[in-house]
């Protein structure tokens, strides 16, 4: 799934759904990573890992979307990560105190 500001791709690998979002995760994109995360979960994906290596921007809306999925994900009895948070992730969800308990 593609847009002009946020590529989304993935990859199924040991029961794990493996995202990669590259780009801006604002008000204008986040309504496609949400779609693409709630779709894998409603096709029964249990583990999900968001690479967030290559993204630019990522707004309050996307936080929200990162929370939702986790919690959809725990109540399923699952799991959602992020790998390889870029700095500016890094201090987002710093900010927002929630390293912890998203990043591997």
């Amino acid at each position: 799934m593609k847009n002009d500001s946020l590529e989304i791709t993935e990859k199924l690998e040991d029961n794990i759904l493996r995202v990669t979002a590259k780009g801006r995760i604002d008000a204008n994109t986040s309504e496609i990573l949400q779609f693409r995360l709630d779709k894998a979960l409603k096709d029964g994906q249990k583990n999900i890992v968001l690479n967030m290596a290559q993204i630019e921007f990522l707004s309050s809306i996307g936080i929200r979307v990162i929370l939702k999925t986790f919690k959809q994900a725990a109540a399923d009895k699952g799991s959602f990560r992020i790998a390889s948070p870029s700095e500016i992730v890094k201090n987002v969800l710093g900010m927002a105190a929630l390293s912890e308990m998203l990043v591997l």
